[in-house]
């Protein structure tokens, strides 16, 4: 799981998962721009990972802002060889039938579409570095039916099977596609949610807990690196087992 000579674009990384993923690439050897709205905080986070880290202003639902984030990766670091696809917005909290059109529209435009934008601008940059790893983060929302997900849980399905149609299609370029589906992890996105990091604090996994976001680290790094060189078209659950099955219940308790 080593990174050196990497250099990874991560969306939505001035803070939560984002900048976990940031901080893990630059700690296994690699170098990273943070791609966000959020510029103070993006450029925050860049100061603080040092001089392999970069941040760019990014709207992931526009081209023009997308190629110049690969244009800064590449002017900072002379190469561009992966792709943290993880900038998105939450689910609307709703049934699906009382959820608003124009809800419905910018949740799939953010969370699907702009997966979409990221891996046309990457492409080029990543055939000419020989190579290269795009990481779609879906979620367990995109693995099963959750209720009061609609567009989200909509979205994240998109992200799983565009990760796949992806992978098929770039393989022969030596450019891997695999997706990553975090379960409920506390972040400044689900805090308003009132999940906790306490210890039972979210049964419905059988690890009983929420996950935090250096947990899902590891697995983005596994999938940047050349540890997974054969692993493409994969999808990875980082969710306390959420997704494989409800907890056992204790018939003596």
């Amino acid at each position: 799981m080593e990174l050196s000579g990497k250099v990874v674009l991560v969306t939505g990384g001035a803070r939560g998962l984002g900048a976990a993923f940031a901080q893990g690439i630059v700690a296994a050897g690699g170098s990273v721009v943070i791609g966000d709205l959020l510029d103070e905080d993006g450029a925050a986070v860049a100061g603080e990972l040092g001089e392999r880290a970069r941040f760019v202003h990014l709207d992931v639902t526009d081209p023009a802002s997308w190629q110049q984030a690969v244009d800064t990766a590449v002017g900072a670091f002379g190469t561009l060889t992966g792709l943290v696809n993880n900038a998105g917005v939450t689910a609307s909290g709703v049934p699906l039938v009382e959820e608003p059109l124009e809800t419905f529209q910018r949740v799939i435009q953010v969370n699907l579409v702009s997966v979409n934008i990221g891996i046309h601008a990457v492409v080029p940059a990543l055939r000419a570095a020989g190579g290269g790893s795009i990481v779609n983060i879906s979620s367990a929302a995109g693995l099963v039916g959750l209720a009061h997900t609609g567009a989200y849980g909509a979205a994240k399905w998109g992200v799983r099977g565009l990760t796949k149609v992806a992978a098929v299609e770039l393989a022969r370029d030596r450019i891997r596609v695999n997706s990553v589906h975090p379960g409920m992890v506390l972040t400044p996105m689900t805090a308003p949610t009132g999940i906790s990091l306490a210890e039972g604090g979210f049964p419905n996994a059988p690890l009983g807990r929420v996950g935090r976001p250096e947990e899902l680290a590891g697995a983005v790094t596994y999938l940047l690196s050349d540890a997974a060189s054969y692993t493409t078209g994969a999808e990875l659950a980082v969710d306390g087992g959420w997704t494989a099955g409800p907890p056992v219940v204790d018939m003596n308790g």
